[in-house]
């Protein structure tokens, strides 16, 4: 990937992974945008703008094929004790509190493409999806693209140092974050009452 960082195709990449983990984790598109972003720091490719645009856009774009898929195939797709299971806590959040959910989400590898899922699945509003989804890559992509360009920063004469130190602390911080954002995921499961319906204020998949 580090000897592609000078040719275009490198975005393609990018826009490729980032899309493809809205739907099959864990693919490592963080790490990649965050190994890039220390490259481009220290060698001056990939521009970073750019990358972090096209890694926001697929991150978007993935989160929506998600959305259409589970709102196409439904919960065929998270079939088994452990994943109805993570259904159902889905649904409920997004029943009770779907913009903090889809965001939230999104920084947690399962938990992204699970709710992404969900949402189609049980009819979430898609222009609803379509804003918070947004918003939520493109705070991811300028997450990610920081933490490279710091790496990069320290490490300036010596690119692969910076890529080493980057992917490092961006897997110490989005364990952090998965700690973090995993415990509020389960708050706002708890927060409702037991044996509440799921879905009620959504449409069905099949209308609208």
């Amino acid at each position: 990937m580090l000897t592609l960082a000078g040719s275009p195709l490198v975005l393609l990449v990018v826009l490729a992974l980032a899309a493809l983990d809205g739907l099959l984790p864990p693919l490592p598109s963080e790490s990649v945008v965050v190994a890039l972003a220390a490259v481009s720091v220290s060698t001056g490719e990939p521009s970073l703008w750019p990358l972090m645009a096209v890694a926001a856009l697929g991150a978007w774009v993935g989160d929506n094929l998600g959305y259409g898929v589970g709102r196409r195939w439904g919960p065929r797709f998270l079939r088994g004790p452990r994943r109805a299971a993570l259904r159902e806590r889905a649904a409920r959040g997004l029943d009770r509190r779907g913009a903090a959910m889809i965001f939230t989400a999104r920084y947690i590898p399962v938990g992204r493409v699970v709710v992404n899922l969900t949402a189609g699945s049980t009819g979430y509003p898609r222009g609803r999806f379509a804003a918070v989804s947004g918003a939520a890559a493109l705070t991811w992509a300028v997450y990610s693209t920081l933490i490279g360009a710091l790496a990069g920063h320290w490490f300036t004469d010596r690119p692969l140092n910076a890529v080493l130190v980057g992917v490092a602390g961006a897997l110490v911080l989005g364990t952090v974050v998965d700690l973090l954002l995993g415990r509020r995921l389960r708050r706002l499961d708890e927060a409702g009452t037991p044996g509440q319906p799921v879905g009620v204020a959504h449409r069905p998949p099949g209308q609208g």
